[in-house]
């Protein structure tokens, strides 16, 4: 009678994860809830014929209660019925539809630049991209391949989700720091609620009360109230968390998991300065346990990872899959109701370049990972974890060169890094800030954005660097500590050009000096009057600010010209400082989105750097000035760029580096 009750209870455990997957988790964790108050004389095998009874009866229950999974952003999503996968593709800013009966991409359709997020809207086949780089929402149907509707928003939408019903979409602006409700039948923004700063990540709970929202660069989660569109919720982060992306809800336990790094900047070398973490919060009302953060970089023995990406969880919540972009890998694990250890390992995969998203299908049975640098998406068999197709989603839209540094940039492993915890995009992900202050050997060093950088040579705050080459001696230093990608010795900083010794150094600083400026969202309806009266301070004999920050990059640093330093007032502020009191003048170009300011980034906004850090006037002239000019000035500096740089750059004469 156990046997048969037991295979009786596995047929229709299977019949349950194939029709609602989410409700055999919970069914069985309430059997066994059940069981283990059966006393003891039913032991084993009246037990057997109560758990058949009680699923049986659970069975009935889930034909009028449907338990489904909160709603988390991905760069990728399924449809409900399983038939169509949809996938962003950054680089080419395309969506690719793929038919997963057939594994073909069906459709690839232009959406805007550097589209992000996607989501299938409800249970249809319409599905929504958050195209960053457009400020726009774009309505896609998945069944034609076509663009249905759009609707224009403020800046950056990166994390979108739908709720069940396919009647309201929520989207992460990360400038300035919103999610936006819209109306998806109208495509009308309902309304729109503060999140923080710079906001990616954001889910759905599973009973739609809240929204789950991640500050990319604190990690902080933030609960919002759905009805209300208010705050009543907070998951503070350590004060080292970082650049965290995503957001995942588990369909059954009240938990959601956060995969992001840990940046230690007064850690100056690879083995201590960036962690791998998965944190896991609770979001019921227990406020005991609120926040658990788990280092991915020992859970394999001594097996490092870099750079968690995205984690997606099974239908059932029992599978969690986390993917690690720098080294190109994967953990599945099994997740654990133990409230203390979480998850445990099933397996260690190896991937393609650069992954940036997981999904995983509504019956369970599939698993599909987007390696963003071989432009496919392979489908895993969550059984046995084995590849079961490759399906090319997008060509190449890069240069063979740019891709070839692309990878290298991306990559935690050799010969870039030798010990596997940090790479380049760690501290400037897709050309961004990680908007952290570093302890370097030098002294405070604030992480500059590296658009623009072509125009903008030397390099670094100290310029001590004439060319992105040079940046082998950070490959080789204590840093990175990797081989390097010359064989032999190299020149030194600032002598003879380490250009044209290899082919991949080549390649790393053309993609390195690819980036190009976004225009400011503060400008998008032209200069205000606010604008117009700060640009002419800024011109003015008077304030002296175009002195330094001058042409098409608001920089004096270019590489046709001599290396020009400036002393500013700031380099005694900091008394590690060992290279000061002189620095190279960045571009004010994106200065909106780019605090912290100044080389040691104590300036936490443009009013500081023109007051509190500009007291003998050495930073400008600006002590004459009102408060309702210094207003008018952060003003203008908010609306650059206004205009695209490179069209009166190129039209001046002003020398690019390439490569």
């Amino acid at each position: 009678m156990f046997l048969q009750a037991e295979s009786d209870r596995n047929r229709i455990d299977q019949a349950l994860h194939h029709a609602e997957p989410t409700s055999s988790a919970s069914v069985n964790r309430w059997i066994d809830e059940r069981v283990k108050s059966l006393p003891y004389f039913m032991h084993p095998i009246d037990s057997a014929v109560s758990r058949f009874c009680l699923f049986a009866a659970a069975l009935l229950l889930l034909l009028h209660c449907n338990v489904d999974a909160g709603n988390s952003n991905s760069l990728m999503d399924i449809s409900a019925d399983g038939r169509y996968l949809a996938c962003s593709n950054r680089d080419s800013g395309t969506v690719s539809i793929v038919d997963l009966r057939s594994h073909k991409k069906v459709f690839e359709t232009e959406v805007g630049k550097k589209p992000e997020g996607v989501t299938f809207i409800g249970s249809g086949a319409l599905l929504a991209v958050a195209v960053y780089g457009d400020d726009r929402v774009v309505v896609l149907d998945a069944e034609a391949g076509e663009q249905m509707g759009s609707v224009d928003v403020f800046d950056e939408p990166y994390g979108i989700v739908s709720n069940k019903s396919g009647s309201k979409l929520y989207v992460t602006l990360e400038y300035p720091g919103q999610v936006l409700e819209i109306d998806a039948n109208t495509l009308q923004t309902i309304r729109s609620m503060s999140a923080g700063k710079f906001p990616r990540g954001i889910a759905l709970t599973t009973d739609e009360q809240q929204l789950l929202v991640t500050e990319y660069y604190t990690s902080n989660v933030l609960g919002i109230d759905v009805a209300t569109g208010s705050e009543v919720e907070r998951w503070d982060a350590a004060s080292t968390d970082n650049l965290c992306r995503q957001i995942a809800v588990h369909p059954v336990r009240e938990k959601a998991y956060v995969p992001h790094i840990r940046s230690q900047v007064r850690a100056v070398h690879g083995a201590g300065s960036i962690f791998p973490y998965l944190t896991v919060l609770d979001t019921n009302s227990d406020k005991s346990r609120r926040r658990k953060r788990f280092p991915m970089d020992s859970f394999l023995r001594t097996l490092v990872v870099a750079n968690p990406w995205e984690i997606a969880l099974s239908p059932d919540g029992r599978q969690l899959y986390a993917i690690f972009s720098g080294t190109d890998d994967m953990f599945a694990c099994d997740t654990l109701d133990d409230d203390y250890r979480e998850f445990e390992l099933r397996e260690y995969i190896k991937l393609g370049h650069n992954p940036r998203a997981v999904r995983v299908s509504p019956d369970g049975t599939r698993f599909y990972i987007y390696n963003a640098l071989d432009f496919n998406v392979v489908a895993y068999d969550t059984s046995n974890l084995e590849p079961v197709a490759t399906i090319p989603v997008t060509g190449n839209p890069i240069s063979d060169e740019v891709r070839r540094g692309k990878i290298l940039f991306y990559s935690a492993q050799q010969p870039m890094v030798g010990r596997r915890w940090i790479s380049c995009s760690s501290c400037h992900p897709d050309g961004d800030s990680d908007g952290r202050t570093w302890h370097n050997p030098e002294g405070l060093r604030a992480t500059p954005p590296i658009f623009g950088l072509a125009w903008t040579h030397p390099l670094h705050w100290s310029a001590d660097r004439d060319e992105s080459q040079d940046f082998e001696h950070t490959i080789r230093g204590p840093l990175m500590q990797g081989r390097g990608l010359v064989r032999g010795r190299i020149n030194d900083s600032l002598e003879e050009p380490n250009k044209g010794l290899s082919r991949e150094l080549d390649a790393l600083a053309a993609y390195t000096n690819s980036h190009k400026f976004s225009l400011s969202p503060h400008a998008k309806g032209g200069l205000s009057e606010a604008a117009r009266r700060g640009q002419a301070l800024f011109f003015s004999k008077e304030t002296k600010c175009a002195e330094c920050h001058t042409g098409p990059f608001y920089s004096d640093s270019n590489p046709a010209t001599e290396r020009l330093l400036h002393d500013v007032g700031t380099g005694n502020d900091d008394p590690s400082e060992i290279m000061g009191p002189a620095y190279d003048t960045p571009t004010l170009l994106g200065i909106y989105r780019s605090a912290p300011y100044l080389h040691h980034g104590r300036a936490e906004t443009l009013h500081d750097v023109l007051t509190t850090f500009n007291t003998d006037d050495r930073h400008g002239t600006t002590s004459h000035l009102n408060a309702k000019q210094i207003d008018d000035l952060v003003e203008f500096l908010n609306a650059l760029p206004f205009e695209d740089p490179e069209v009166d750059a190129k039209a001046s004469g002003l020398v690019k580096v390439d490569r």
